[in-house]
């Protein structure tokens, strides 16, 4: 989860992932703060004068975001306590009960160092899944669970750990509202939330590549000028609470969920902390760090021993703590990291846009590409600022978090379809790129050939489009969404690349009777009526649509009554009676439904009352209907 990040050595963590953060209060805490921040960025400076910094070997390094399901495959709240139980140092928690991360040991680039990355990957993936059965919990590699709904989303499942309520109190204290979320693609998200558990919904396989921090911005902006075709083979997270968005949403959803920017209507010219970036990086590493502690306020600071100018005066090499705790909460898809191995510091990038699977294969796949490009870039693209409009590259990426494999990109003044670019430009790069840095012919072509299978047939995203299309011609939309990641385990566990993944056969999950819920079962897209309405065109409504049950709304969308075609019949068979208001006619005394109902229950109150359908409430508000025809 990013809210945490973690440094590529294992026993040196950002200051971020550290016990002891607090929000800046006072201005005694700023005064502190910022000198330390100062303090660093001048430390920073001297490292890179003296040439202090680490260039060889080259280490990469990486970052496993998975969630955790229960039996029935929606969310499990136990992540808290398998982490106990795996007792590792390799995981950690992350903001949402039904998350944990793995931060895999760094190794140097070269040889068969991307499969032996798999093996330790497969490891400890292995071991946490032995702990989460015995809990009847199981291990899913996705961007966005498709399972999650409103409900684990609320305060109560964010992991109870400080610096998660710290970092949620500091982003609301500055946004003084509730946080928007709004995203439109194919279906259409429109919500305002009061906690950032919304970017817990996001898991990722973060890719660390250390960097020459003498050619910093030559190689950061090539890693930008490429992400969009990169991530447009590698998306996997279409779906949020059932609704089709984005081919990659987690891009959309990040931006939103920890957004300190309020609305109004004063233009607003400042970046989301998550961002892209809105041009080409220029000078130095310490340069760039600086350009952000211009554009974003410092939200946290913890306690301090001593300061990075001191530290270096003693012959020692700072960890920089005020400057990680910026750093850890202003999110570029493309991050530059500050770490410590053996003594010296080095620089990386961290990249932040690769999904969660589909599986592990897939993963090292996207890894291995993204490296290969890196290092395969040719000499015509030296100086990409000065051969590349910065707002191409920038569209490249959101076209490709938007459409993926039916994105087109500009590259080279032309517009190029995503499989051409991939296949005849990109894939020979990347190719070029990891023998020069003499890694293992064999494993270059064996995860190579995913990625090019995988441009020739789907990804993860259009594997779950089709998946829930066809599930829900046969399943409401609840229980299409659990077939769907029972399916997805099914596939992970036989490690099957994506390319090779049919469309769930529907028979893969069946929900136990005594589980099936009202939520399950019920009707979210209801046709309702408000009480100020004209009751002759709702009494025509229900006809044309033949509906038996219309709910009714007051002006604050609370729902206030109900309607029945009883209603509609009474003044159907008598023409000559003159109709009264809604307000008149509707019933008021309600009986109703939450979505945690289990539909036992929802068909015992049904037959007691003898009634016909039952709303379904959460709060006031309507959030679906159950009829008999549901039952």
């Amino acid at each position: 989860m990013y809210l945490v990040p973690h440094n590529l050595e294992k026993d040196t963590h950002n200051a971020m992932g550290e016990k002891i953060v607090q929000r800046i209060n006072t201005a005694e805490d700023k005064t502190i703060y910022i000198d330390h921040l100062l303090k660093d960025i001048e430390a920073l400076d001297i490292m890179l004068e003296k040439g202090l910094f680490q260039k060889t070997p080259i280490h990469v390094g990486a970052e496993q975001e998975f969630c955790l399901v229960d039996e029935l495959w929606d969310p499990s709240e136990l992540g808290v306590e398998i982490l106990k139980e795996i007792d590792d140092e390799h995981f950690t928690s992350e903001l949402n009960k039904y998350n944990l991360e793995l931060n895999l040991d760094p190794l140097k680039l070269g040889d068969r160092c991307f499969s032996e990355l798999h093996k330790e990957l497969n490891s400890f993936l292995s071991k946490a899944k032995t702990v989460a059965e015995k809990h009847k919990a199981k291990i899913i590699l996705t961007g966005i669970l498709p399972t999650i709904t409103n409900k684990y989303l609320d305060y109560s499942y964010m992991t109870p750990v400080d610096r998660y309520k710290v970092l949620n109190e500091a982003i609301k204290a500055i946004r003084k509202d509730d946080i928007e979320l709004h995203i439109k693609g194919v279906d259409e998200v429109n919500l305002h939330h009061n906690t950032i558990l919304y970017e817990g919904c996001n898991t990722s396989f973060q890719a660390h590549l250390q960097i020459d921090p003498d050619n910093f911005a030559n190689t950061y902006n090539w890693a930008q000028a490429i992400a969009g075709p990169v991530l447009s083979i590698c998306t996997n997270s279409p779906l949020l609470m059932g609704k089709e968005l984005w081919e990659e949403t987690r891009i959309a959803l990040f931006t939103q969920s920890v957004d300190t920017r309020s609305s109004t209507f004063i233009l607003n010219e400042k970046e989301s902390r998550v961002s892209f970036g809105d041009h080409w990086v220029h000078g130095t590493i310490a340069d760039f760090y600086k350009d952000a502690i211009i554009n974003f306020r410092s939200l946290v600071t913890t306690t301090f021993e001593t300061d990075s100018l001191t530290q270096l005066k003693e012959g020692k090499i700072p960890k920089l703590r005020a400057l990680s705790l910026h750093n850890g909460t202003t999110y570029r898809w493309n991050r530059l990291c500050y770490g410590i191995t053996d003594n010296e510091p080095h620089v990386r990038i961290e990249n932040r846009y690769l999904p969660s699977g589909p599986t592990t294969d897939d993963e090292i796949a996207n890894m291995m590409f993204w490296v290969g490009l890196m290092h395969g870039r040719p000499k015509a693209f030296d100086d990409i600022h000065t051969k590349m409009d910065f707002k191409d590259a920038k569209s490249n990426f959101f076209n490709a978090a938007r459409y993926g494999m039916g994105a087109q990109f500009y590259w080279e003044g032309k517009l190029i379809s995503s499989q051409e670019l991939l296949l005849d430009h990109f894939l020979p790069m990347a190719f070029r790129g990891l023998y020069s840095m003499n890694i293992e012919p064999m494993d270059a072509e064996h995860y190579l050939s995913i990625i090019e299978n995988r441009i020739r047939s789907h990804t993860g995203s259009r594997w779950m489009i089709n998946s829930y299309r066809k599930l829900l011609k046969t399943n409401k939309a609840p229980e299409a969404l659990r077939i769907m990641v029972a399916t997805m385990y099914e596939r992970q566990e036989k490690k099957y690349s994506i390319d090779a993944w049919q469309l769930p056969r529907g028979d893969e999950y069946k929900i136990p009777e005594k589980n099936i819920t009202v939520g399950d079962r019920m009707n979210s897209k209801t046709i309702t009526a408000q009480d100020i309405d004209s009751a002759a065109l709702v009494l025509k409504m229900m006809r044309w649509k033949k509906i038996h049950h219309t709910p009714i709304l007051d002006d604050d969308l609370n729902l206030v009554g109900l309607l029945s075609w009883v209603d509609v019949e009474h003044y159907i068979n008598n023409p000559d009676l003159k109709l009264q208001s809604i307000r008149d006619i509707m019933k008021t005394k309600l009986i109703t439904a939450d979505q945690e109902m289990l539909l036992d229950e929802a068909k015992r109150v049904m037959d007691e009352n003898k009634i016909h359908c039952l709303p379904v409430v959460k709060e006031k508000k309507l959030i679906g209907i159950i009829t008999n025809n549901d039952l």
